[in-house]
């Protein structure tokens, strides 16, 4: 591998390098989270609170394969939250 290639190839890797700083740190008992794996983590608990609201709904047998929806749901629901939380705009 030429000095080159491995430039073109560990370039934008170091480039991100400042951006480690950039996300927001939640102090949860004295320990510091990230903010990303709050907003997971709640993002997956609402998920799975919505499943018996569509079960009990009978709208869950018409939405389609389950294994794609819930998560699909959970990263909808953990941007939500980190946007609504940790928007800095």
């Amino acid at each position: 591998m030429t000095i080159r290639s491995l430039l073109s190839v560990s370039a934008p890797l170091l480039a991100l390098g400042p951006l480690d700083g950039c996300d927001p740190v939640v102090n949860i008992a004295g320990a510091n989270f990230p903010a990303w794996l709050l907003c997971a983590l709640l993002g997956g608990l609402l998920a799975a609170a919505f499943k018996p609201i569509f079960a009990t709904l009978g709208v869950e047998p018409y939405m389609g394969p389950a294994v794609l929806i819930y998560p699909c749901l959970a990263i909808l629901l953990a941007c939500i939250i980190y946007l609504a939380l940790f928007n800095r705009v």
